[in-house]
């Protein structure tokens, strides 16, 4: 039997620290969570974290660190325009793909501003320099023009709100941003229960802590399953979302010439009476 590395078995905390930290918060998240989905104990969960501030920094440093890797991939070899889209295109398709990573994000800013309430500068400081990593990688497929990574960092925020909030992608907020950043009308949402159901049945056990446990090695398997099912799953086409945005377009144009219409016959009633 294969023993997993020191190395390994820290992967599969931070993997399980991003999914819980996602759905209960720092506070809200206890240890003993993170250690059951792993299938450890606390006391080995330990011997690889020191804390319980360390794990949750690992799982903000993975998300983040993902999402500027992501950018960069995605701008590779793109200036401009091109870049932003792409990496506007890029950002949507993660979040859609690993909705865990949208949460956590949104569960880092509470607890930074929660540290900094509570005076633990050190905490709320070393999130800040990872969501800094995020920043730099914009600013390097975008240039030095800091204003064009304030206003695509500034509608990433809008994104994370909206998808938060649960807008649908045919919901008419989403013609204020980027058409490449909109959501994908039609396209199936990620499966997250089937991969939670094969992370619980497949606990990743150390060896040296439960001799006959083989489990860990199927989980990682049925991870790798579970994600290459998601990849292999056919976007939507963009005609579809093209169509979204014309027909959002095509209301507001009737609209607006509705309103318009309406004050001409006001203003045409007001002369009479004059």
């Amino acid at each position: 039997m294969v023993r997993m590395s020191a190395e390994e078995r820290r992967e599969s905390v931070v993997r399980a620290a991003v999914t819980e930290f996602a759905r209960g918060g720092y506070n809200g998240t206890s240890t003993e969570v993170i250690a059951r989905r792993v299938g450890v104990s606390q006391p080995y969960l330990f011997r690889l974290f020191p804390s319980k501030q360390e794990i949750f920094l690992a799982a903000c440093d993975r998300c983040l660190g993902d999402m500027a890797d992501g950018f960069r991939e995605a701008s590779d070899g793109l200036t401009g325009e091109e870049a932003l889209h792409a990496m506007a295109e890029a950002y949507q398709r993660g979040i859609a793909e690993q909705p865990d990573r949208l949460l956590l994000q949104m569960q880092m800013y509470a607890a930074a501003g929660a540290a900094e309430a509570s005076g633990d500068r050190d905490f709320a400081e070393r999130l800040r320099r990872g969501w800094l990593q995020v920043w730099d990688a914009a600013g390097e497929a975008l240039g030095s023009d800091e204003g064009e990574v304030a206003q695509f960092m500034a509608y990433g925020m809008l994104i994370n709100t909206m998808v938060s909030l649960g807008y649908p992608p045919d919901h008419r907020v989403w013609g204020a941003v980027y058409e490449s950043a909109q959501p994908v009308v039609g396209a199936p949402a990620k499966d997250a229960s089937a991969k939670d159901a094969s992370a619980k049945d497949a606990p990743e056990t150390p060896d040296d802590e439960d001799p006959g446990s083989g489990h860990a090695q199927a989980g990682t398997r049925a991870e790798s399953q579970s994600q290459a099912r998601t990849n292999a799953r056919a976007k939507a086409p963009a005609e579809t979302r093209g169509k979204a945005q014309a027909e959002t377009r095509a209301k507001t144009q009737a609209e607006a010439a509705a309103t318009a219409q309406a004050a001409a016959e006001t203003e045409t009633e007001t002369e009479a009476d004059g």
